[in-house]
Protein backbone atom coordinates (compact mmCIF):
# COMPACT_ATOMS: atom_id res chain seq x y z
CA UNK A 1 0.00 0.00 0.00
CA UNK A 2 1.51 3.39 -0.99
CA UNK A 3 2.12 6.01 1.69
CA UNK A 4 0.00 9.14 1.75
CA UNK A 5 1.62 12.46 0.85
CA UNK A 6 1.09 15.22 3.40
CA UNK A 7 1.67 18.97 3.44
CA UNK A 8 2.01 21.23 6.48
CA UNK A 9 -0.97 23.51 6.99
CA UNK A 10 1.23 26.57 7.55
CA UNK A 11 2.25 26.75 3.89
CA UNK A 12 -1.28 27.72 2.88
CA UNK A 13 -1.60 30.47 5.49
CA UNK A 14 1.30 32.65 4.42
CA UNK A 15 3.96 32.51 1.73
CA UNK A 16 7.29 32.22 3.55
CA UNK A 17 9.25 31.10 0.46
CA UNK A 18 12.25 33.19 -0.59
CA UNK A 19 12.89 32.05 -4.15
CA UNK A 20 16.46 31.15 -3.19
CA UNK A 21 17.89 28.03 -4.77
CA UNK A 22 17.78 25.05 -2.36
CA UNK A 23 20.50 22.43 -2.05
CA UNK A 24 18.17 19.63 -3.11
CA UNK A 25 15.60 19.45 -5.89
CA UNK A 26 12.08 19.53 -4.46
CA UNK A 27 13.06 21.58 -1.41
CA UNK A 28 12.29 25.25 -0.81
CA UNK A 29 14.01 27.86 1.36
CA UNK A 30 11.70 29.88 3.59
CA UNK A 31 12.29 32.76 5.98
CA UNK A 32 10.21 32.85 9.15
CA UNK A 33 10.17 36.35 10.70
CA UNK A 34 9.99 36.99 14.42
CA UNK A 35 10.59 39.81 16.88
CA UNK A 36 13.13 39.37 19.64
CA UNK A 37 12.19 41.49 22.68
CA UNK A 38 14.96 42.95 24.82
CA UNK A 39 13.58 41.33 27.95
CA UNK A 40 13.38 44.53 30.01
CA UNK A 41 9.89 44.91 31.47
CA UNK A 42 10.63 48.08 33.44
CA UNK A 43 9.48 51.41 32.06
CA UNK A 44 12.39 53.70 31.13
CA UNK A 45 12.31 57.44 30.52
CA UNK A 46 14.60 59.78 28.62
CA UNK A 47 16.04 63.06 29.90
CA UNK A 48 12.79 64.87 29.04
CA UNK A 49 10.79 62.37 31.11
CA UNK A 50 9.26 60.89 27.98
CA UNK A 51 8.72 57.15 27.86
CA UNK A 52 11.73 55.56 26.18
CA UNK A 53 10.54 52.50 24.26
CA UNK A 54 13.03 49.85 23.23
CA UNK A 55 11.85 48.38 19.96
CA UNK A 56 12.14 44.59 19.60
CA UNK A 57 14.70 43.48 17.07
CA UNK A 58 13.31 41.90 13.91
CA UNK A 59 14.93 38.61 12.97
CA UNK A 60 14.33 35.78 10.55
CA UNK A 61 15.06 32.09 10.73
CA UNK A 62 16.03 30.72 7.33
CA UNK A 63 14.99 27.11 6.82
CA UNK A 64 15.41 24.77 3.87
CA UNK A 65 12.62 22.19 3.91
CA UNK A 66 10.33 20.04 1.82
CA UNK A 67 6.94 21.40 0.76
CA UNK A 68 5.37 17.93 0.87
CA UNK A 69 6.51 14.47 1.94
CA UNK A 70 5.22 11.02 2.65
CA UNK A 71 4.25 10.31 6.25
CA UNK A 72 7.56 8.69 7.20
CA UNK A 73 9.48 11.88 6.30
CA UNK A 74 7.24 14.59 7.78
CA UNK A 75 10.25 15.86 9.74
CA UNK A 76 11.55 17.39 6.52
CA UNK A 77 8.69 19.92 6.71
CA UNK A 78 7.98 22.81 9.12
CA UNK A 79 4.93 22.29 11.35
CA UNK A 80 2.88 24.58 13.57
CA UNK A 81 4.16 23.05 16.80
CA UNK A 82 7.64 24.41 16.00
CA UNK A 83 6.20 27.95 16.04
CA UNK A 84 4.47 27.39 19.37
CA UNK A 85 7.55 25.86 20.94
CA UNK A 86 9.80 28.57 19.51
CA UNK A 87 7.66 31.26 21.11
CA UNK A 88 7.74 29.50 24.48
CA UNK A 89 11.54 29.20 24.27
CA UNK A 90 11.82 32.95 23.64
CA UNK A 91 9.69 33.56 26.73
CA UNK A 92 11.82 31.20 28.83
CA UNK A 93 15.03 32.66 27.45
CA UNK A 94 14.06 36.25 28.21
CA UNK A 95 13.28 35.27 31.80
CA UNK A 96 16.53 33.36 32.32
CA UNK A 97 14.93 29.93 32.15
CA UNK A 98 17.50 28.61 29.65
CA UNK A 99 20.59 30.37 30.98
CA UNK A 100 23.38 27.87 31.63
CA UNK A 101 21.11 24.99 30.57
CA UNK A 102 21.64 22.08 28.21
CA UNK A 103 18.64 21.60 25.93
CA UNK A 104 17.93 18.38 24.04
CA UNK A 105 15.39 18.45 21.20
CA UNK A 106 13.72 15.20 20.15
CA UNK A 107 12.42 14.80 16.60
CA UNK A 108 13.92 18.16 15.67
CA UNK A 109 12.95 17.95 11.99
CA UNK A 110 14.38 20.99 10.22
CA UNK A 111 15.97 22.27 13.44
CA UNK A 112 13.92 25.47 13.75
CA UNK A 113 13.18 25.29 17.48
CA UNK A 114 16.70 24.14 18.32
CA UNK A 115 17.99 27.32 16.70
CA UNK A 116 15.68 29.40 18.91
CA UNK A 117 16.86 27.53 22.01
CA UNK A 118 20.46 28.17 20.94
CA UNK A 119 19.91 31.92 21.31
CA UNK A 120 19.72 31.49 25.10
CA UNK A 121 20.95 28.05 26.25
CA UNK A 122 24.49 27.00 27.13
CA UNK A 123 24.30 23.93 24.89
CA UNK A 124 21.75 22.51 22.45
CA UNK A 125 21.70 18.89 21.28
CA UNK A 126 19.50 18.61 18.22
CA UNK A 127 18.36 15.04 17.45
CA UNK A 128 16.23 13.13 14.98
CA UNK A 129 16.19 9.82 13.19
CA UNK A 130 18.90 9.38 10.56
CA UNK A 131 16.50 9.00 7.64
CA UNK A 132 15.93 10.83 4.37
CA UNK A 133 18.90 13.15 4.87
CA UNK A 134 17.25 14.89 7.81
CA UNK A 135 20.42 15.24 9.91
CA UNK A 136 22.32 16.78 7.01
CA UNK A 137 19.40 19.16 6.49
CA UNK A 138 19.62 20.27 10.14
CA UNK A 139 23.35 20.90 9.74
CA UNK A 140 22.70 22.93 6.59
CA UNK A 141 20.02 24.99 8.33
CA UNK A 142 22.39 25.55 11.25
CA UNK A 143 24.81 27.18 8.79
CA UNK A 144 22.02 29.40 7.47
CA UNK A 145 21.30 30.55 11.04
CA UNK A 146 24.83 30.68 12.45
CA UNK A 147 24.40 34.31 13.57
CA UNK A 148 21.47 33.34 15.80
CA UNK A 149 23.19 30.36 17.41
CA UNK A 150 25.01 31.53 20.56
CA UNK A 151 25.37 28.16 22.31
CA UNK A 152 27.34 24.99 21.74
CA UNK A 153 25.34 23.20 19.04
CA UNK A 154 25.44 19.48 18.32
CA UNK A 155 23.45 17.31 15.87
CA UNK A 156 23.02 13.63 16.77
CA UNK A 157 20.90 10.70 15.53
CA UNK A 158 18.22 9.42 17.91
CA UNK A 159 15.69 6.78 16.93
CA UNK A 160 12.61 6.55 19.16
CA UNK A 161 11.93 2.97 18.08
CA UNK A 162 15.20 1.69 19.53
CA UNK A 163 16.69 2.00 23.01
CA UNK A 164 20.05 0.66 21.88
CA UNK A 165 21.63 4.10 22.09
CA UNK A 166 25.36 4.57 22.04
CA UNK A 167 27.32 5.78 25.05
CA UNK A 168 27.83 9.33 23.75
CA UNK A 169 24.08 9.81 23.21
CA UNK A 170 23.24 8.41 26.65
CA UNK A 171 25.78 10.79 28.19
CA UNK A 172 24.15 13.74 26.44
CA UNK A 173 20.70 12.67 27.67
CA UNK A 174 21.94 12.34 31.25
CA UNK A 175 23.50 15.82 31.15
CA UNK A 176 20.33 17.41 29.76
CA UNK A 177 18.44 20.01 31.80
CA UNK A 178 15.49 20.60 29.46
CA UNK A 179 14.06 18.24 26.85
CA UNK A 180 11.87 19.76 24.14
CA UNK A 181 9.79 18.25 21.36
CA UNK A 182 7.04 19.46 19.06
CA UNK A 183 4.42 17.47 17.15
CA UNK A 184 5.71 14.10 18.29
CA UNK A 185 3.93 11.04 19.62
CA UNK A 186 4.12 10.97 23.41
CA UNK A 187 4.73 7.27 24.30
CA UNK A 188 8.34 7.12 22.95
CA UNK A 189 9.20 10.26 24.95
CA UNK A 190 8.83 8.28 28.17
CA UNK A 191 11.88 6.20 27.22
CA UNK A 192 13.96 9.38 27.19
CA UNK A 193 12.47 10.66 30.43
CA UNK A 194 13.49 7.47 32.23
CA UNK A 195 17.08 8.00 31.06
CA UNK A 196 17.45 11.57 32.22
CA UNK A 197 18.26 12.93 35.70
CA UNK A 198 15.60 13.99 38.19
CA UNK A 199 16.61 17.65 37.91
CA UNK A 200 15.53 17.76 34.26
CA UNK A 201 12.23 18.97 32.87
CA UNK A 202 10.50 18.22 29.59
CA UNK A 203 8.32 20.43 27.41
CA UNK A 204 6.27 18.65 24.75
CA UNK A 205 4.33 20.72 22.21
CA UNK A 206 1.39 19.18 20.36
CA UNK A 207 -0.31 21.25 17.67
CA UNK A 208 -3.54 20.63 15.81
CA UNK A 209 -1.76 17.94 13.81
CA UNK A 210 -1.66 15.89 17.01
CA UNK A 211 -5.43 16.25 17.53
CA UNK A 212 -5.36 18.60 20.53
CA UNK A 213 -7.66 21.31 19.14
CA UNK A 214 -10.53 22.11 21.45
CA UNK A 215 -8.73 23.95 24.27
CA UNK A 216 -5.27 24.91 25.37
CA UNK A 217 -4.27 21.86 27.40
CA UNK A 218 -1.62 21.80 30.09
CA UNK A 219 -0.95 18.46 31.76
CA UNK A 220 1.59 18.11 34.56
CA UNK A 221 3.00 14.82 35.81
CA UNK A 222 5.14 15.03 38.94
CA UNK A 223 6.57 11.58 38.30
CA UNK A 224 7.76 12.39 34.80
CA UNK A 225 8.22 16.19 35.17
CA UNK A 226 6.42 16.85 31.90
CA UNK A 227 4.48 19.83 30.61
CA UNK A 228 2.32 19.14 27.55
CA UNK A 229 0.91 22.12 25.68
CA UNK A 230 -1.64 22.02 22.88
CA UNK A 231 -2.87 24.80 20.60
CA UNK A 232 -6.42 25.37 19.41
CA UNK A 233 -6.07 25.05 15.69
CA UNK A 234 -4.77 27.10 12.75
CA UNK A 235 -5.36 30.60 14.13
CA UNK A 236 -4.15 30.08 17.70
CA UNK A 237 -0.42 29.83 18.04
CA UNK A 238 1.83 31.90 20.27
CA UNK A 239 4.33 32.61 17.48
CA UNK A 240 1.96 35.41 16.44
CA UNK A 241 3.11 37.37 19.49
CA UNK A 242 6.52 37.87 17.94
CA UNK A 243 5.68 38.23 14.23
Amino acid sequence: MPEYTVTSEIYGEYDYKTGMKPSREGNVISEFPFLLPKGNDKAQFDEDSDLDIERPQRNVIKIEHSSKTNISLVGLQVWRGAFLLGDLLIHLGLNGGLSGKTVLELGAGTGLTSFVAAIYAKKVVCTDIDLGGILELIKLNAKYNSKLIKSQFKVMPLDFTSTDWNVSLLDEIKRTDVIIASDVTLPPIRQILLSKPARSSAIIICSGAMAIRSTVTIERSSSERVIVLGDRGPNIHFWNLYI
